[in-house]
């Protein structure tokens, strides 16, 4: 039933378009003049029949018309516009090459959807960032930072500072869907969060996705983040750096065979612990990572691709813990065009995450990771200049190693024993459709269904009522389960198996060519789970499969907004409206231990969350002065209510602020060039400080002072701002010299805030009186960096 629905509408949406054959269809790729480098989003306009397209991810487009004499008009951020005569009898493929702006004092840094094209389009909840915008904000330590630069973006916040990941529309971390080059990215944080996986010399382009979400997209419940690495200069070499107080970088590109094929490599690695030793500091950390792609282009109807990424963090508090975790992936990608209407795109994946943890007074030396093994196969359809169908399957086979355990030496207590892996397979069949019903109204409609199997070989705990958590009606607590039987899986035997339907639309009605309204609805699925309960500078990562007792997550998202532009788009508005609702949002239980637990089920309940809010994100952007404020008022909340009549659930089965939840999200970014050489960055966060729960009082057993805990995050940590500057010079803006160079000199956190990232309640051994003191992690960090390109 759920394939007939698909292929019913693959079938009313190819009628669309059937008129389209009397027509003709111009398509071609677009690419960058100096290096070849395809360009996504290149926009494509005829003004003598007021139509429009712009470029996929691939740089190829497609739009059809009747016969006759057109103009073509192509425009990009950053790039000079190309104009051209074109006199279309047939079906005919051109490809332009775009030349890159050289830098003015009125150069257009920051340009999102203030086309009329754009204004029309039926996309929502999405913010584009071009590395020209990026580049332009402060640099942390001399570099600039992808996920920096998202959190200035509305409804999208940090946990706190020192943790790791995001969170969009009070999603929780593991709820985005980050993609680099197609393949998932688990942990996208060096340093305690204080610099990205992505280094930014490498990065192409890059969108964020908060509702509104296409379909040929799932498996996450919050966000997704779609980055491409480039592709390599295929007509000269190139190398691009920086050397930096805390950490280096160096990539490479040029031609394999001229015009034919390429390759780009970047590496980055940090050195903050060589100066931790200096100074007989016995604490270390650091960071390295490596980019690599590489291209081949067959003819001019097939192309390949091969890339790669590998990372890894290394932190050493000698008297404490370590803590290593690396990510890693490959992808090899075939692009093809079948004719001048039909485009697809086919992905093998590989990609991996792990995550080490040793506990030294505990003598405990524990590895986790998963690992996947992706295919994708996509395919646009240009069925007419009104009607584009986008379709595909996705094929996701998992391991899970939830924990390797071993004894760190010859003292440790502890006992090598393995937790059992489990393995799941996740497959998808997508098509959405992007029409133009009238000059006013586009819409984006699509059906996206899911289907997961956990698969043996395992045994799974029975439990008594199918309940792995036990209630304790004389203490009121909840317990762990204990198995009433085992029942043992054989390889590749399924042991559960979930499907889900889930639509997506988002509907555009333009007013004029300056102000759109605009409204989208998609449910999602999320059936791989991260379990942790802490947001710290050394999370605990523990990825988890959904089983019987580890529900699959439902997510329902609405959004309405209004978009419009000012003063031939100089300055531009967008104001957005939420409201989102998840099913089966896993909570843990009081005391939950999730370190080497071997059921992780027996500390976990399911419950409920939702998120609500209003987001307003104000724009200039053009001039010597540009920069965005965005503001979100919003609410996340989380629920878990007893099983029966007798249990009160968690909190008392009322709602309560998730751990993520942000009342107030501020920030302004701005942007100044001075002169030629000069130039300047700033930005201003300011946050409501993050759920947190304090003890509201204690109590003393067998000699032991023990805090008393009262309902779950009813309190918040102190409200979090800081101010980041930066200034960049270049000695010789107008220089003809192959070698480039310019310094950048930033402040971090310029006043000196100590934003808490948790705080600790203990005893004055003097006073006898209990006390709360603030944990932070980053005050003032001065740094330089010396960029250079040749």
């Amino acid at each position: 039933m759920r394939y007939r629905i698909i292929h019913t509408l693959l079938f009313i949406t190819i009628s669309f378009g059937a008129y389209s054959q009397q027509k003709v269809t111009l398509s071609g790729t677009i690419t960058i003049k100096t290096s070849t480098e395809t360009i996504n989003g290149a926009s494509i306009f005829i003004p003598e029949a007021k139509v429009s397209t712009i470029t996929n991810a691939y740089g190829f487009y497609s739009i059809t018309l009747p016969k006759g004499d057109y103009t073509i008009v192509i425009s990009c951020i950053g790039f000079d516009n190309i104009r051209e005569h074109i006199s279309l009898t047939e079906n005919t493929r051109k490809d332009f090459s775009m030349l890159e702006k050289s830098k003015t004092l009125d150069e257009v840094v920051i340009k999102y959807n203030n086309s009329a094209s754009n204004i029309q389009k039926p996309e929502m909840s999405v913010n584009k960032l071009s590395i020209a915008t990026i580049k332009k904000m402060p640099a942390v330590m001399g570099e600039v930072d992808i996920l920096k630069a998202i959190l200035q973006l509305p409804g999208v916040s940090n946990a706190q500072e020192g943790s790791t990941g995001f969170n969009v529309r009070g999603g929780s971390v593991d709820g985005n869907l980050i993609l680099l080059d197609e393949a998932v990215v688990y942990n996208t944080s060096h340093l305690f969060g204080f610099f990205s996986v992505f280094n930014a010399d490498v990065i192409k382009d890059l969108k964020l996705y908060k509702g509104g979400i296409p379909a040929n997209f799932g498996g996450r419940t919050s966000s997704v983040l779609d980055i491409y690495q480039k592709e390599g200069n295929n007509k000269e070499y190139h190398i691009t750096g920086g050397i930096g107080a805390v950490s280096s970088r160096l990539l490479a590109e040029g031609p394999i065979v001229k015009d034919k094929s390429s390759f780009v490599v970047a590496g980055r690695a940090s050195y903050a612990h060589l100066f931790m030793k200096l100074a007989d500091n016995a604490n270390a950390v650091s960071f390295y990572d490596l980019n690599a792609k590489l291209n081949y282009k067959i003819n001019n109807n097939n192309r390949l691709f091969l890339s790669g990424y590998f990372g890894m963090d290394k932190m050493d508090f000698s008297n404490f813990f370590k803590n290593n975790y690396s990510n890693s992936f490959f992808n090899l990608r075939w692009n093809h065009i079948f004719s001048d209407k039909f485009f697809s795109n086919a992905s093998v994946i590989y990609s991996k995450y792990d995550y080490g943890l040793k506990i030294k007074f505990a003598g405990l030396d524990w590895e986790s990771d998963i690992r996947n093994y992706n295919l994708k196969y996509n395919f646009n359809h240009h069925l007419s200049d009104k009607l584009v169908l986008n379709y595909g399957v996705n094929s996701i086979y998992y391991q899970f190693n939830p924990g390797t355990i071993k004894p760190m030496d010859a003292t440790s207590p502890v006992n090598a024993s393995q937790i059992e892996k489990k393995y799941a397979w996740e497959n998808a069949l997508y098509i959405s459709a992007e029409q133009k019903l009238t000059d006013k109204l586009s819409l984006n409609y699509g059906l996206r269904y899911s289907h997961f199997q956990r698969l043996g070989a395992q045994n799974v705990n029975n439990y008594a009522k199918n309940q792995a958590v036990s209630f304790n009606p004389e203490l009121q607590i909840y317990e762990e389960g204990t198995p009433a039987s085992i029942t043992h899986y054989k390889k590749n035997e399924k042991i559960i198996d979930f499907g889900n339907l889930e639509p997506r639309l988002a509907v555009s009605y333009a007013i004029n060519d300056d102000q759109s309204i605009k409204a989208s609805y998609n449910r999602m699925s999320q059936y791989i789970h991260l379990i942790s309960n802490t947001a710290s500078v050394s999370p605990l990562d523990i990825w988890a499969p959904s089983d019987q007792y580890l529900k699959p997550e439902i997510l329902d998202q609405v959004a309405l907004g209004y978009f419009r532009n000012f003063r031939n788009g100089k300055y531009s508005l967008e104001t957005e409206a939420f409201y989102k609702k998840i099913k089966n949002k896993a909570d843990y239980i009081d005391g939950a231990e999730l370190i080497a637990h071997k059921a992780i089920e027996q500390v976990l309940l399911n419950g409920e969350a939702r998120a609500y809010g209003l987001e307003v994100m104000l724009k200039k952007n053009t001039g010597k002065l540009t920069g965005w404020l965005s503001y979100t008022l919003s609410k996340a909340e989380q629920r878990t209510p007893g099983r029966t009549a007798e249990e009160p659930g968690i909190n008392n089965g009322e709602w309560y602020r998730a751990n993520y939840d942000k009342t107030h999200n501020l920030s302004l970014t701005a942007a100044y060039q001075l002169t030629k050489k000069w130039s300047f960055g700033g930005i201003f966060t300011y946050q409501t400080g993050k759920a947190a729960t304090y003890p509201i009082g204690k109590y003393q057993y067998q000699g032991i002072t023990i805090a008393n805990y009262g309902e779950r995050n009813i309190n918040s940590l102190p409200a979090y701002h800081h101010l980041d500057v930066s200034a960049t010079y270049i000695p010789k803006p107008d220089s003809k010299k192959k070698w480039k160079g310019e310094w950048v000199f930033s402040i971090y956190n310029v006043y000196n805030r100590s934003n808490a990232a948790s705080m600790m309640f203990e005893q004055n051994r003097e006073t006898g009186l209990s006390e709360a003191k603030k944990v932070s992690i980053f005050g003032i960090i001065p740094g330089v960096t010396y960029n250079f390109k040749f």
